[in-house]
């Protein structure tokens, strides 16, 4: 599949910044037998990743400016562009020795998501989109799911852990879709599970207490793969609300209410 030049770039700055995310989770596994643990690695593996994005982008599209989960928001003379990058989504994941993390980057365009690539240089998976163009998996277009009841579905969610977000309001939703739904997922990285709903592997996904450079390369892979992404109100405020709901029309619209309704006791 030929690449656009601006996707050429994303690309070769993910796989750049993947090779040393690889290199450094090898060693990561290394360190779980020691007795100091690998936290203070993962941080490092963490801001080399991010400052070999930065770089990269840098060089190749001067002037644009970036959202970093570890550098904030630095503006650039381009005010039309942005970046939004998490250099590893999945961190818990990561340091723990499990394959299920990635590179996250988006690029807004006056505040329009245009372009995206998630990838996860433990599988080598390289999820692509552009806007108008389509979403890919290592160059294969993707679609998402086709089923329509909630009675068939796998969904995603992310959970709330120690010290984040409203146990008892998750606890409420959790139920509700356990219900309706023959399995829930949390796979601890949300851009992958977005890629995997824009994929089809997962049917419908939602999360709150998110921020934008989780969600912003997925939401833009889920619409160009067919599918419908909203915050939990149904609009399209994700990046000022922190939460977000994804699947194709019929199970968006069904999850959703879903969510939403309040606990029914047994």
């Amino acid at each position: 599949m030929a690449r656009s030049a601006l996707m050429n770039v994303m690309v070769q700055a993910v796989m750049k910044a993947g090779r040393g995310l690889a290199r450094d989770f090898g060693e990561v596994q290394n360190l779980q037998v020691s007795v100091k643990g690998p936290g203070d690695f993962v941080s490092q593996a963490d801001l080399r990743a991010e400052q070999v994005l930065r770089a990269e982008l840098e060089r190749a599209r001067p002037g644009y400016g970036f959202l970093l989960e570890e550098g904030g928001e630095i503006a650039g003379d381009d005010a039309q562009h942005r970046w939004i990058i998490d250099p590893l989504d999945g961190t818990t994941n990561f340091l723990h020795g499990v394959p299920h993390f990635a590179i996250s980057v988006a690029l807004e365009r006056q505040g329009q998501l245009v372009a995206a690539v998630i990838f996860n240089p433990a599988t080598d998976e390289l999820y692509t989109a552009e806007k108008g163009a389509g979403a890919f998996l290592n160059d294969r277009r993707l679609r998402v799911a086709g089923r329509k009841v909630l009675s068939d579905c796998i969904v995603g969610c992310g959970v709330p852990h120690l010290g984040r977000g409203d146990h008892g309001r998750f606890l409420v939703q959790l139920r509700n879709v356990m219900t309706e739904t023959v399995g829930i997922r949390r796979g601890g990285a949300a851009a992958l599970d977005l890629a995997y709903v824009a994929a089809g592997r997962l049917d419908g996904y939602w999360e709150e207490w998110i921020s934008p450079w989780d969600m912003a390369a997925g939401i833009l892979l889920v619409r160009e793969a067919g599918g419908f992404v909203t915050d939990l109100s149904g609009g399209s405020d994700m990046f000022g609300r922190g939460d977000i709901i994804a699947g194709n029309e019929a199970i968006h619209r069904a999850l959703m209410a879903t969510v939403n309704k309040p606990l029914v006791k047994s």
